[in-house]
């Protein structure tokens, strides 16, 4: 999986493409929590949840109808997130559904339940390109952590930052 650190990284390349008018900041505190949050499954570790029960890691909160129930919950409140409803929903649904999808590029695991609950099936993009981040932390910040990073930045942080310069540009020069 991308760490927690990189999933913010779409909400946040959106939010900058897209401008705070239409992306509040509330907004994005959602998106961005809404990209993290699939990766609470890793606690069903802790309470003996196998890897591939639908409960288990990149299970059920990793699917796509999780997206959708996180996106109806965000237009559900898109007052308090000082949006509109559809929005709210469609940031939300992209933020949390990036998830999984990042997840799919992975090198490593036992995929991504994205279809739950029509399927238990697990799925990988045919090309996986991003280093898989190891679950244990002395592992993490030692040499397998920086190759994670690395890989991180290249696949995940330089898109996002190259999608929200170019949406910023655009909005610049159609405000002009």
């Amino acid at each position: 999986m991308p760490t927690i650190l990189s999933h913010p990284a779409v909400p946040l390349g959106l939010a900058i493409a897209l401008g705070p008018a239409n992306v509040s900041g509330r907004l994005l505190a959602a998106g961005v929590f809404a990209s993290v949050i699939p990766d609470l499954d890793v606690l069903g570790f802790r309470l003996g949840i196998a890897y591939s029960h639908e409960l288990g890691h990149r299970g059920f909160t990793h699917s796509l109808a999780f997206a959708i129930a996180l996106a109806v919950l965000a237009a559900t409140f898109a007052n308090r997130l000082k949006s509109l409803p559809l929005p709210a929903f469609i940031f939300v649904f992209v933020a949390c559904a990036s998830h999984g999808l990042l997840d799919m590029l992975t090198t490593g695991g036992h995929g991504i339940a994205l279809l739950w609950p029509f399927s238990e099936e697990r799925y990988f993009w045919p090309v996986q390109v991003i280093e898989v981040s190891t679950l244990n932390l002395r592992r993490f910040f030692g040499e397998a952590g920086l190759t994670v990073l690395g890989s991180e930045f290249r696949w995940v942080w330089l898109p996002a930052a190259t999608f929200g310069a170019i949406g910023y540009a655009v909005r610049r020069r159609n405000a002009a």
